[in-house]
């Protein structure tokens, strides 16, 4: 479980509001999207969820740990996918992999059989984790960026924009492996540019816009109220992004 309590982060000097009062939960078991305009906080709200950085006044809790109190065990709990792939590239890609895994404390003969699991999965030929990451693709280094954050079986996966770079067939299977771990009394946060995978996917969504959250519910709901019910239509009315 997710809870944040009253989340608010600004930057120069108070000039700049990423996040005003947020407040959610997400539950075990189910898969929230967090969608919104760009520069609407969403990465700065995934920051301050998995302890990157400090909100300026509120609290995150990881099943039951304050991230604020118990970090380390907050943490341990928490597979993160930042937006950004492009980290520790001069490594091969098992370097990687093991690194994450050695900081989790997984066991060798249970990483062995994720890996393989995760690289079936996103169509990864072993070879291809003996070559120094300079030379992968984007969407090969997201792969493997998906396989070190979840190499050690995490509880609550925070992704932010995870689909990004990945080819159909990956992006399906992210998915199912998302739903999957859901269904199994898990917790699942991602935010997305793709409201039709946030339509297809999320038991819930939550909408942010200028660092407030503006909308916290099912997509059903959401819907209901406009005639048509088209999503695209209703996020640009509910959000910065139409005006502009």
């Amino acid at each position: 479980m997710i809870e944040a309590v009253n989340l608010s982060k600004s930057f120069n000097s108070g000039a700049a509001v990423a996040a005003d009062n947020i407040s959610f939960t997400c539950a075990d078991g189910e898969i929230v999207g967090f969608i919104g305009p760009n520069g609407a906080g969403k990465t700065t709200t995934i920051k301050m969820l998995t302890g990157i950085i400090r909100p300026d006044s509120g609290k995150v809790v990881i099943n039951g740990f304050d991230m604020s109190e118990k970090p380390l065990e907050a943490k341990k709990i928490i597979g993160y996918i930042s937006d950004n792939p492009d980290m520790f590239v001069k490594l091969t890609g098992y370097e990687f992999i093991n690194f994450m895994a050695d900081v989790y404390g997984v066991p060798a003969d249970a990483r062995a059989g994720r890996i393989e699991y995760f690289a079936e999965q996103f169509g990864m030929e072993k070879s291809v984790f003996s070559q120094r990451m300079t030379g992968y693709s984007h969407g090969m280094r997201q792969k493997t960026m998906i396989i070190a954050t979840l190499v050690h079986d995490p509880k609550v996966w925070i992704l932010d924009e995870p689909m990004v770079g990945l080819d159909p067939q990956s992006a399906f299977n992210l998915k199912r492996m998302m739903r999957e771990h859901a269904d199994k009394g898990n917790t699942v946060l991602f935010s997305t540019h793709v409201l039709e995978i946030a339509e297809k996917v999320c038991d819930r969504i939550m909408i942010i816009d200028t660092g407030k959250l503006i909308y916290k519910g099912t997509m059903e709901a959401l819907k209901s109220g406009e005639e048509g019910g088209d999503l695209e239509k209703i996020f640009l009315k509910m959000t910065s992004e139409g005006e502009a």
